[in-house]
């Protein structure tokens, strides 16, 4: 398989046009919690990297996740988040046989907005498959699991270059895309970006960074941001996201700002200096990231949903290997108003 990096250095940086999309927020408002022993089986689903769970308003939980063959998107539900283990799971749509959207179908996420579910994702072309660009799914019915999923095309960004881990959230009557992407004028991989959205394919300018992996921890193997993730609780707002190659060395970083700021200004953005989730050799997990969040059944407790393998060493690409598992576990926060993840649970003894 060819690098990442060879063909993200070799990229061009043709203009695009600039657009402006829609969907969901992932946020909670949970009360302040101590950090414990998760209370689910752990993985939740194996072989599933890049895992998205949200929690409908009817208090359905749906889960999609990158599956290891790359070429296609799934869905499933269940009433319990333990329940997502052994739900059916249905094919919602496949990749193209050839042209746009026919190889790497990455990190789908689904959202619910105005009446409509949505599904994000990144693909690449035949021709090149590692052309990756986000993409957009939109389903009518009040199901997902009915109605026909249409094609809503390709979401067009400043640049035609590498980009991927498209998600949405609103805040203060705004919605918002955050996404990464190559920036050709650099010599790293992915950045963070942010715009504001008129439907759920198109973007409105300006889009801005907000993070550059810069620091040690971000560049290891690779220099990415990528995976955003969208959180507000006390007045704040976060994103986390993931950075560096996507074997153990792949852990969590941590964006805040005030929740009144200017959310498109990059200096209302902190960047916490140290990963805020990461590989643990004492519970055996490696390389977790890529996450989303959501709620307990309670409604309060805050659930972190990510991907981690059980093993350091991989022969060949990462990317190659199968086995990065859903996992699932209850998170707090810390006094100064920022979230504890702790460290990644050990799986649940057999």
């Amino acid at each position: 398989m060819q690098s990442r990096r060879n063909v993200l250095k070799g990229a061009a940086g043709t203009a695009a046009g600039i657009g402006l999309g829609t969907v969901g927020a992932t946020a909670t408002a949970g009360p302040a919690r101590a950090v414990g022993a998760a209370p689910f089986v752990n993985p939740l689903v194996r072989q599933r990297a890049d895992p998205h769970i949200v929690r409908h308003t009817d208090g359905t939980y749906y889960f999609t996740a990158t599956v290891p063959e790359y070429d296609r998107i799934v869905l499933r539900r269940a009433r319990t988040l333990a329940g997502l283990a052994t739900a059916e799971e249905k094919v919602l749509w496949r990749a193209h046989e050839s042209g746009e959207m026919a190889a790497h179908i990455w990190a789908p996420e689904i959202h619910f907005v105005d009446g409509a579910w949505y599904i994000h994702f990144a693909a690449g072309s035949s021709q090149d498959v590692w052309a990756i660009r986000p993409y957009v799914l939109e389903n009518t019915h009040a199901d997902p699991f009915r109605g026909t999923w249409t094609e809503k095309g390709r979401i067009l960004t400043r640049w035609e270059s590498f980009s991927l881990d498209a998600t949405t959230f609103t805040h203060r009557g705004t919605r918002y895309l955050a996404w990464a992407q190559h920036d050709p004028s650099q010599d790293n991989n992915t950045d963070l970006y942010l715009s504001a959205m008129r439907n759920a394919w198109t973007l409105t300018g300006p889009q801005v960074r907000l993070s550059r992996p810069e620091l040690p921890w971000e560049t290891v193997g690779f220099a990415v941001n990528e995976g955003p993730a969208f959180l507000r609780r006390g007045g704040r707002v976060f994103l986390t996201y993931s950075a560096s190659a996507t074997d153990a060395n792949y852990c969590m970083g941590l964006l805040s700002a005030p929740e009144d700021a200017d959310l498109l200004d990059p200096a209302s953005w902190t960047k916490s200096p140290r990963p805020v989730f990461a590989s643990n050799d004492g519970t055996s997990q490696y390389g977790p990231g890529h996450n989303s969040f959501t709620v307990a059944e309670d409604g309060k407790t805050d659930v972190l949903v990510y991907h981690a393998r059980q093993y350091k060493e991989i022969e060949g690409d990462p990317l190659d290997d199968p086995n990065r598992h859903t996992r699932v576990q209850p998170f707090g926060w810390a006094p100064d108003g920022t979230p504890d993840f702790g460290i990644p649970v050990a799986d649940t003894p057999t």
